[in-house]
Formats: C-alpha cells, sequence, structure tokens
C-alpha cells in the first residue's frame, strides 16, 4: 500500500524545494527526485492522507459553495496563464483554507503525480466533488478546453451561492422572529404565570377554565421541561432521519410544492438551478440523457429527479423536451416555451441560459414576497398565544373586582 512521503531536495540551479509524493517505498521516492535531476536532503514517511481524512470524519470543516468557487477560479487562472496541472494542484493545496478540501486536493495531486487522469482523481472524492464538476471536468479533459469549463463552473458555483446567500437571508427574519416567540412564551408560563396567579389562589378566588388550563400547562412544563426539551430533540431527529430516506424525501419535497407561501419560490429555485446546470452541460458537449440526470440532482428535489427518471426513456424515443417537461408538471409554462423556443432554433444551451438568469432575478422577488407572507402570518400567530396567555392572568382579576 502506498505511503506518503515527504521530502526536502535541491534543483539543478541550486534551488531547496519541499513537497510530498505518494510511494511504495522511499527508494521510489529517490528515484522520481533523481529523474528530475534533484539532489535528496531528506526523505520521511507522513500519515497517508487517508487515516487523516478518517480522523476528520466526525469534525472535519464542510466543503461550501463558496469554497468550490474560489477552487474554480483560482484553477482556471493559474491554467489560463499556462501552468502545469500538477504545479495548480501544488499551489491550491498550498492556499485553500478549508481543510478538508485542502486534503482532498492533495490526494488528488498525489493521484495527478502518479498518472492518474484528473477527473478521475476527483471521482474518488465523489462527496466532495459535485458530479456537475466532475462531468465538466471530464468533458473539458476530452476537448481540450479544462481552463473555460473551470471558468464556467466559477460562475455557476458563484451563483449558486448568490441563491443559497438570498434563501438563508430571507429566512433569518422569520427564524429569529420564531426563536423570540417562543422564548417570551416560555418565559410567561415557567416564571410570570405562577407567581402571578398564586396571588389570587391564596385569596381564594376561583380561577376561570382558561386561567386553570394555562396553569395545568405552566406546571407540567416546569415540572416535566426535560420531557418536552427531548421531544424536541426526538422530532429533530426523526425528521432528519426521514428526509434522509428516499420516501421521506419525495413526500417532504412533494409537501413543499403545496404549501401556498412558499411554493412560488420553490418553484424558481428548482427551474433556476436545473436550467442553469442543464445549459452548461450542454454547452460543454455533455449528452443529453446524462446533462438532464446532473441537473435534476442539482436541484436536490426529489420530485426532479422523479419525473427525469420517468422520461429518460421517452427521450430515447425522440420525444422534445419541452413535451416531456410539461408532463413532469414542476416547471412553470415560460421555462416550457424558452425549451420549446431553443429545440426549434438549435440554440437550447444558449435559451436555457437566459431562462436560468430570468428566474433568478424573479427569485429575489419571490423571496420578498414570500418573507412579506410569513411576518404577518407569524405575528398573528404570535399575537393570538401571547394574546391568550395575558388574557388567561387577567379573567381572576375580572372575577375579583365583579365581586368586590
Amino acid at each position: 500500500m502506498a505511503s506518503t512521503y515527504k521530502y526536502k531536495a535541491v534543483t539543478s540551479i541550486g534551488q531547496t524545494v519541499e513537497g510530498t509524493y505518494s510511494a511504495d517505498s522511499k527508494d521510489e521516492v529517490l528515484r522520481i527526485l533523481r529523474e528530475k535531476q534533484q539532489l535528496p536532503i531528506k526523505i520521511e514517511e507522513e500519515r497517508s492522507r487517508s487515516k487523516k481524512m478518517t480522523e476528520l470524519t466526525y469534525f472535519k470543516p464542510r466543503v461550501k459553495v463558496k469554497d468550490l468557487t474560489v477552487f474554480c477560479k483560482q484553477f482556471y487562472t493559474m491554467l489560463h496563464a499556462g501552468m502545469s496541472l500538477s504545479n495548480c494542484l501544488e499551489v491550491l493545496m498550498d492556499q485553500t483554507e478549508n481543510k478538508t478540501l485542502k486534503n482532498v486536493i492533495g490526494d488528488v495531486f498525489t493521484q495527478v503525480q502518479k498518472g492518474t487522469v484528473l477527473s478521475e482523481a476527483m471521482k474518488k472524492h465523489g462527496k466532495i466533488f459535485p458530479p456537475i464538476l466532475i462531468s465538466m471536468v471530464e468533458a473539458g479533459e476530452l476537448t481540450g478546453t479544462l481552463d473555460n469549463v473551470l471558468a464556467k463552473m466559477a460562475e455557476h458555483f458563484e451563483k449558486e451561492n448568490k441563491i443559497n446567500s438570498k434563501i438563508k437571508g430571507a429566512m433569518m427574519y422569520p427564524i429569529i422572529l420564531s426563536i423570540v416567540a417562543i422564548t417570551v412564551v416560555i418565559f410567561l408560563l415557567i416564571f410570570i404565570m405562577p407567581t402571578f396567579i398564586g396571588m389570587f389562589t391564596s385569596s381564594g378566588v376561583a380561577l376561570p377554565l382558561p386561567t386553570r388550563m394555562l396553569l395545568s400547562f405552566s406546571n407540567v412544563l416546569t415540572s416535566f421541561w426535560y420531557i418536552f426539551l427531548l421531544l424536541i430533540i426526538g422530532m429533530i431527529f426523526l425528521f432528519n432521519r426521514m428526509i434522509n430516506t428516499d420516501d421521506g424525501k419525495r413526500a417532504y419535497d412533494r409537501l413543499k410544492f403545496k404549501i401556498p407561501i412558499i411554493k412560488g419560490s420553490i418553484t424558481k429555485i428548482v427551474t433556476s438551478r436545473f436550467t442553469r446546470t442543464l445549459s452548461s452541460l450542454l454547452s460543454s458537449g455533455i449528452p443529453i440523457i446524462p446533462a438532464l440526470e446532473a441537473s435534476a440532482n442539482v436541484t436536490n428535489n426529489k420530485v426532479v429527479t422523479d419525473g427525469i427518471e420517468m422520461v429518460v426513456e421517452d427521450i430515447r424515443k425522440g420525444i422534445s423536451l419541452a413535451t416531456l417537461f410539461k408532463k413532469m408538471k414542476v416547471f412553470p409554462p415560460m421555462m416550457i416555451s424558452m425549451v420549446s423556443i431553443g429545440e426549434e432554433s438549435g440554440s437550447l444551451d444558449s435559451m436555457l441560459s437566459k431562462t436560468a438568469d430570468f428566474y433568478d432575478q424573479e427569485l429575489e422577488a419571490a423571496i420578498q414576497q414570500m418573507v412579506s407572507l410569513l411576518e404577518p402570518v407569524m405575528i398573528v400567530v404570535m399575537a393570538l398565544i401571547i394574546g391568550f396567555i395575558v388574557i388567561a392572568m387577567m379573567l381572576p382579576m375580572f372575577d375579583m373586582m365583579q365581586t368586590i
């Protein structure tokens, strides 16, 4: 089994260089250095990268879309400037900040040094590099346009990152509002409610039904708070388990298309991602069926992937894409019309790119509309809950005044 060796050597012009090689023995590293006319000073074995990556299984930093954007941009810049593939990977390995991606690039660099094709080396890290990137790199290698492919991928991931940022930014306010509302309700039930009601019970005033119900819930929450906490954790765990299964993910994705407030935004997000990815793949020479499957996977929506799987056989029969997309009942009419025009004019990739740009712009308005609808709904729900608590606490006071 190959091990990783760290070396230090002197070149023919007297320059000291350092680096790593994956080899079966120190003798193999010596042979590689001598072939490069380098004089070895020090060679020592390192722990293999696979072991390092195994240690990071539970604590490794996630590789975000932003990291992939920077990776593709830097890779393109160096290749376009005329640097060799190995030198590009070595520089990327040294300057990448994300430790997980750094280790993966290091392993890809080692594989390339041993003669493996870049796309094949990247396939071994399919959990880090998305299928679309690997497919595009493979196409770039076949056509000799790897630098242009990486430039396209940098643009693709940059747009994907913008979409993710818009979604996260839009959802931040509703999430904060929900947390504040829950915190206020818990504070009222645990600290204010028992103290306030205690004054009336000590005076012998009979408590109304809403107040007794709320007081009982407050007592249960105070005495058995850990059960509620375990229930919340259990529900989150079960939900994650559910959406990690095919049937659960399918049901969850189908539900997202039916909820009135968010279904418009979900449709635009899915359409934007699908059309942009399909445009990039087709323009790089990827065959239509693999391009459709990869594009569906990028949407991360089981309804779309199921729909594409159903129409693949019909594509082989020569049925138009526009007809099949209409059959799926997922994509909006405008996208289907643009695909139809693209097929008739022989410029499908261009039309898909324009469609993606259109829905990228529409998405921002859709997200703002979604948030503007969510805000009043959440405020009304919060007002009803807190209002009920306040009324339940005030009712005994009204009864006392009537008695007096």
